[in-house]
C-alpha cells in the first residue's frame, strides 16, 4: 500500500504540478510514460536505488519545461530512457530586476515630483511589468497577480486620489503613496519568496 511518503508518488505529483499548462491528455501522458519508465528501471536494475532512477530522469521542473517547449512545437513528449531532461530555459534578466524597477519607480516620483520623476518613475513601472510577464521565473497567475498588486493597482488608487483631491500641481500625496509603497513591497516580496530558480 502506498503512502504519501512514496518517493514516485511524490516525484510523479511535482511533474504534474510543474506541468499544469499541458492539456490534460497530454500531461497524463507524460506521467504514464514517467510511471513507465521508472518501472522499467527498476525491473532491469533492481540494486539501484529508487532516489538514483528518479534524479536520473531529473529535475520535475526540467521535465515539464521541456514538455511544455515540445508541446508548442506539437511533438509528443518522452523522455528519453536512462537520461536526464534538459535544464529548464533560464531567464535574460535576473528576478530581482523587475521587482526592484516596479517598487522602486514610487520612491522615484515621491523624492522627485517635479518633471522629470513622474516621467521615469512610469516608465520605470512598465518596464518592470513588462520584464515580468516576459520573465521564465513565475507562473501566469503569479505574473498577473503581481502586475495588478504593483504596477496597476497603485497607479490606479494614487491617480484617483490625486483627481478626488483636485491635486494636479506640486508634491503627491505622502499618505496614499505610503501605503502603495508598502502594498508594492509587499507583493515584490511575495514575487520573489515564489519565484522559480
Amino acid at each position: 500500500m502506498k503512502t504519501s511518503a512514496d518517493p514516485v508518488r511524490d516525484y510523479l505529483s511535482a511533474v504534474e504540478r510543474e506541468a499544469s499548462a499541458l492539456p490534460a491528455d497530454r500531461r497524463q501522458e507524460l506521467l504514464a510514460d514517467l510511471a513507465e519508465h521508472i518501472e522499467v528501471t527498476r525491473a532491469e536494475r533492481p540494486e539501484a536505488a529508487l532516489g538514483e532512477i528518479l534524479a536520473e530522469l531529473g529535475d520535475p521542473r526540467a521535465i515539464a519545461a521541456t514538455a511544455l517547449a515540445e508541446a508548442g512545437a506539437g511533438v509528443t513528449v518522452a523522455p528519453a530512457p536512462g537520461g536526464a531532461a534538459p535544464a529548464p530555459r533560464r531567464g535574460k534578466v535576473h528576478p530581482l530586476v523587475p521587482l526592484l524597477m516596479i517598487v522602486l519607480s514610487l520612491p522615484f516620483v515621491m523624492v522627485l515630483s517635479e518633471q522629470p520623476g513622474p516621467l521615469f518613475g512610469g516608465l520605470f513601472r512598465i518596464v518592470g511589468a513588462v520584464l515580468l510577464c516576459t520573465s521564465v521565473h513565475w507562473t501566469a497567475v503569479q505574473k498577473t497577480t503581481g502586475v495588478l498588486l504593483t504596477a496597476v493597482l497603485p497607479s490606479v488608487v494614487i491617480a484617483t486620489w490625486n483627481l478626488s483631491n483636485g491635486v494636479t500641481e506640486g508634491p503627491p500625496a505622502l499618505l496614499p503613496n505610503l501605503v502603495m509603497l508598502a502594498l508594492m513591497s509587499a507583493a515584490a516580496a511575495w514575487l520573489w519568496k515564489v519565484r522559480r530558480a
